[in-house]
């Protein structure tokens, strides 16, 4: 009877205990306050890039970029991919790509080949997209060093081994400008002038690594003499780089004093041409006890670091800001199975974390001031391989993972981005110091237009790990209607989520029609119940929500 009673008191205290957690856990508060704008809802996640740009025109790409360029309308998609001048018979392979645009004949003139390049162009044109022309890399004949040339690396192989002939500089500056020269002259041909002028031309990719084998001085040699060619087909063409790494702080920064003040290789005047500045920033996530661990404070803090570098410039102060490549980590091509750090990517983890960093990049971009239009998602699909082998890319096989979900929520949020204030959502200048280690990154981000408001919400951690779903409380306010249409879209391990149904049908590795049909069924966003009706009590509403870790939620009102 003693020993009954002792566990009875156990209980008791266990059971307080939990019911005390679980207020802890339902005191989350978030703020919407629709009459206080901050600023346009630029939609700078419509950007996206890989390495693979032979996979543009195969199916499942050509698929990818019609879903893409469809749920983005009105907005103009961004793409950039490598390889566009890269010699090749155009067969893709991991991390590479070819379009045979330039050769030499037997007394070394030039010989202009645009059939590749302009099928992936084409590709874009149709759906309203538009190219980050990415000038690069170094054809066959044109390279100092062209042997070895085409590369054959395979996941789990030392990255090193990507870098050949390709990645040196020029035999002749003169025929390299000339090269841009006549591509750009001719996609003024083929598109018009007009459509190419929307476009931007960035040159090179990552020169402070070895995807550059020359100097510096030889890189901004490059640079002029491309940007000369891209100016001489088309004065008001758009040109810009450098694209360097997250940590190259020191390289962008000698890259804008030479566009800004040094004399031109090209021309012999003052400066170079720079009409959008472009860098990269990634994160680093590793495997801890087991367990993938992110760092988004990495890639903020790189964000961070390159904004203060341009900001040390008064006369760039309106210049286009692009992230060129704004990743969790480096490596798209690198599966889970190789790199078990990238086991993420399959999973609500990746949309947690896109929808978190997001909404950091627009605060960074507003507290540092910086013409930010684009952070490029470098992630895309991989054609043939394993389902869900863990790549980083949007959709496996043609269907859609749940990050690219998180995208589809960004498309719904139009006109002007409002106040949010959320008492569990980790303060800016944290997050990059500090990354996210403690409780989990509830917040929000949140916009409206004349007929609609949106807020999407996420629960996210950097370590890769289920828990407590949280009841969060979204006050809204300044609603001008008497009622609106309440639409709640989820993603979680329930909604939105083709990983946990494959996983559910027996994770099959060559599923049948029915069994793809379920599949794209379930890579579609999804609502979590019928679209609700609400009244309005002097323009405010409150929504509660329960919201499971690394779960993105999206509220979207219209009147």
């Amino acid at each position: 009877m003693k020993y009954t009673f002792i566990l009875l008191i156990i209980c008791l205290l266990s059971h307080n205990y939990l019911v005390a957690q679980s207020k802890i856990h339902s005191a989350v508060k978030i703020d919407i306050n629709l009459s206080k704008e901050i600023a346009p809802m630029k939609p700078i996640w419509a950007w996206f890039g890989y390495d693979e740009p032979n996979y543009t025109y195969m199916k499942d790409g050509k698929k990818l970029l019609t879903e893409i360029a469809d749920f983005s309308k009105p907005v103009p998609v961004f793409v950039r991919a490598h390889n566009l001048l890269t010699t090749g018979d155009g067969t893709a392979a991991l991390k590479w790509g070819s379009t045979n645009a330039y050769t030499e004949d037997a007394n070394g003139n030039p010989v202009y080949n645009w059939t590749v390049v302009d099928s992936i162009f084409d590709v874009y044109i149709k759906r309203g997209m538009k190219p980050l022309a990415q000038i690069g890399f170094m054809p066959e004949a044109l390279s100092v060093k062209p042997q070895p040339y085409r590369h054959t690396w395979q996941p789990g192989q030392p990255y090193s081994g990507i870098f050949t002939g390709w990645a040196y500089p020029p035999k002749d500056y003169k025929k390299w400008g000339e090269l841009v020269y006549q591509w750009v002259t001719h996609c003024v041909k083929r598109y018009g002038k007009k459509e190419v002028e929307s476009w931007y031309w960035e040159v090179w990719n990552e020169p402070d690594i070895s995807y550059w084998k020359g100097t510096q001085q030889e890189f901004f040699k490059l640079y002029d003499f491309a940007a000369d060619g891209v100016k001489r087909a088309l004065p008001t063409a758009r040109v810009g780089g450098c694209d360097a790494t997250g940590g190259a702080m020191k390289f962008l920064d000698a890259f804008l004093r030479h566009c800004l003040r040094d004399t031109n290789y090209a021309t012999g005047k003052i400066g170079a041409p720079l009409d959008v500045i472009l860098f990269h920033a990634k994160g680093a996530p590793r495997v801890i006890d087991g367990q993938v661990v992110m760092k988004i404070g990495s890639q903020l803090k790189n964000i961070n670091d390159h904004f203060n570098v341009i900001r040390a410039y008064p006369e760039l102060k309106n210049i286009p800001v692009v992230i060129g490549e704004s990743d969790p980590e480096g490596c798209a091509a690198c599966g889970m199975s190789t790199n078990p750090e990238n086991a993420y990517r399959n999973g609500t983890m990746y949309s947690s974390y896109t929808a978190a960093s997001f909404a950091r990049k627009y605060a960074l971009m507003d507290s540092l001031n910086v013409n930010l239009i684009g952070a490029v998602s470098w992630s895309f699909e991989f054609e043939n391989q394993p389902w869900f082998a863990g790549f980083r890319d949007l959709a496996t096989n043609g269907v859609d993972k749940p990050v690219l979900n998180v995208f589809r929520m960004f498309a719904m949020m139009k006109g002007r981005r409002v106040e949010v204030k959320s008492n569990r959502m980790y303060g800016l200048r944290t997050i990059v110091d500090s990354s996210i280690r403690n409780q989990t990154d509830i917040g929000a981000i949140a916009a409206k237009d004349s007929r609609s408001a949106s807020v999407m919400v996420w629960n996210y951690h950097d370590r890769d790990e289920q828990g407590v779903a949280e009841e969060i409380n979204i006050q809204v306010k300044g609603l001008p209607s008497s009622t609106v249409t309440l639409k709640h879209y989820r993603i979680d391990n329930e909604h939105s989520n083709s990983y946990e149904v494959w996983k559910k049908i027996g994770s099959p590795q060559s599923p049948n029609a029915t069994q793809i049909a379920t599949l794209e069924k379930a890579g579609q966003l999804q609502l979590v119940k019928d679209p609700e009706t609400k009244k309005i009590q002097n323009g405010n509403l409150s929504v509660p929500i329960i919201l499971s870790r690394q779960g993105v939620s999206f509220l979207y009102f219209s009147w």
